[in-house]
């Protein structure tokens, strides 16, 4: 009896998921609100042309960034699936989510229309009442779409400027026709096509069975002790105990299929439209351990389950998968710590350069300037090597947040630095820009190409 309860008190793998997709949706709501020195966590601005990630913010000249990102995202979900299968698609894939929020909460709980247990079952929209439910459920799931449209848009738009546009509608049509559209097609994903989008659209399912292997945690039935399954006339399920250490044990209540959202057999073996939910393996729980017995379907792998060897997390696969990760990380992070708190590109003139009285000579250059921060900053300008070369002409100044500024640069010096009468003779000058009210962090150093004409040209 002892082992019987220890079957039933186990916690329900669709509370757990439950448990994460209300983590899963506050983080979604409350990360575009989370700012570091007025950077956000994570933003992707078109209309800025910046990405803030970690509270950083770079421009556009440093999305060189984003490649590592993809890398890091496409990786982690192919390392993901190596060792858990679909376990993003059952347990964090907003598609989900939303799926269950929508039919588990609305349909189930709110409105009585559906049993949990049963996914198969449709309600009868002959009655009345269910088809006034109906309406209901999509009203409510309307209201909660613009709220997750307008989330989704969050990461493109700060939400301190959606909020803003939000009071002047009518001169943001293009920004809210978005929202609506968006809205619109989770009404008709989650309401009409429902699983259908896991099995017939996203891509992921078709690519899964390449990551897979025998040491793949996922949800399976176990042959060795509820016997095979074998389809003889295609309507009727049969089971045989083919195997010799098969004990046949399963029931045929049938209940993991009943409770399947993508309508298969979990007995059938490895199937692409399984999302990895679990609810197959929390049924034959609760039927097997009335019995007193463990679950024919569990969260296992095929090592574990028909050969009876132990899983291995750290093989060839997961390993290589690491290394990759690591690498991509660690390159994200040198690329990332170059980022540089300003911006400025430095042009020469088409003019080479200027002789003057008592053979000055002078150097023009043009000068852009860029305020990457959040803050309003009074930018100098200094040179930091060839003493006898002198700034002629640049004052310092101030630029707003994002803002940008182009300055004419003079450099001129009166003293014989090449005597050379057969070329000119280019010299790289140092210069460094910084802010005066952050001088250690805003700096750039530029080279600047300093032209020094021949002998004959000098008076």
């Amino acid at each position: 009896m002892k082992e019987k309860n220890e079957f039933l008190s186990k916690t329900a793998y669709r509370i757990k998921r439950y448990y994460g997709y209300t983590l899963a949706t506050l983080i979604s709501l409350s990360l575009p609100f989370i700012t570091i020195g007025g950077n956000h966590m994570f933003l992707l601005s078109f209309d800025k042309k910046q990405l803030h990630l970690l509270g950083t913010a770079f421009d556009m000249q440093e999305l060189y960034l984003m490649p590592f990102l993809l890398m890091l995202l496409f990786l982690g979900i192919f390392a993901a699936t190596s060792l858990g299968g679909r376990a993003w698609c059952g347990w964090a894939c907003p598609q989900t989510i939303f799926r269950v929020f929508y039919r588990d909460l609305i349909e189930s709980k709110l409105l009585g229309l559906r049993r949990i247990k049963n996914k198969q079952k449709e309600p009868d929209w002959s009655k009345p009442q269910n088809a006034s439910k109906k309406v209901i459920a999509v009203i409510i799931w309307s209201a909660i779409s613009i709220i997750a449209a307008s989330n989704f848009l969050w990461f493109f738009v700060p939400p301190e400027d959606f909020f803003t546009y939000l009071q002047n509608p009518s001169e943001h049509m293009f920004l809210f026709g978005i929202v609506l559209s968006i809205a619109g097609f989770l009404i008709y994903d989650v309401v009409i096509l429902k699983e259908d989008f896991c099995i017939y659209v996203c891509p992921y399912s078709r690519v899964q069975s390449v990551l897979y292997d025998d040491d793949t945690y996922q949800a399976i039935y176990s042959t060795n002790r509820g016997g095979d399954i074998y389809n003889e006339d295609k309507e009727k399920i049969i089971f045989k105990a083919k195997e010799l250490n098969a004990t046949d044990e399963c029931t045929t209540c049938e209940s993991c299929v009943t409770v399947c959202p993508t309508h298969i057999d979990i007995r059938k073996g490895l199937q692409l439209e399984c999302i990895n939910c679990l609810e197959c393996v929390d049924a034959c729980t609760t039927v097997m351990g009335k019995l007193g017995k463990p679950s024919l379907v569990q969260w296992s792998s095929t090592n574990a389950i028909k050969k009876d060897i132990p899983t291995k997390m750290f093989r060839k696969q997961t390993i290589m998968y690491a290394s990759a990760l690591l690498i991509v990380l660690a390159l994200l992070f040198a690329m990332g710590g170059t980022k540089e708190y300003m911006l400025l590109n430095v042009n020469k003139t088409t003019q080479l350069y200027k002789v003057k009285e008592n053979n000055v000579v002078r150097n023009n250059f043009l000068l852009l300037f860029q305020n990457t921060e959040s803050k309003k900053l009074t930018y100098h300008l200094e040179i930091m090597d060839h003493d006898d070369i002198k700034i002629k002409r640049f004052k310092p100044f101030s630029l707003s947040p994002g803002k940008m500024a182009k300055k004419v640069l003079i450099l001129e010096t009166n003293k014989i630095l090449v005597n050379d009468k057969t070329k000119d003779t280019p010299i790289t000058v140092t210069l460094k820009a910084y802010a005066k009210e952050d001088p250690e962090k805003v700096q750039v150093f530029r080279k600047a190409v300093f032209i020094y004409p021949r002998a004959d040209k000098l008076k």
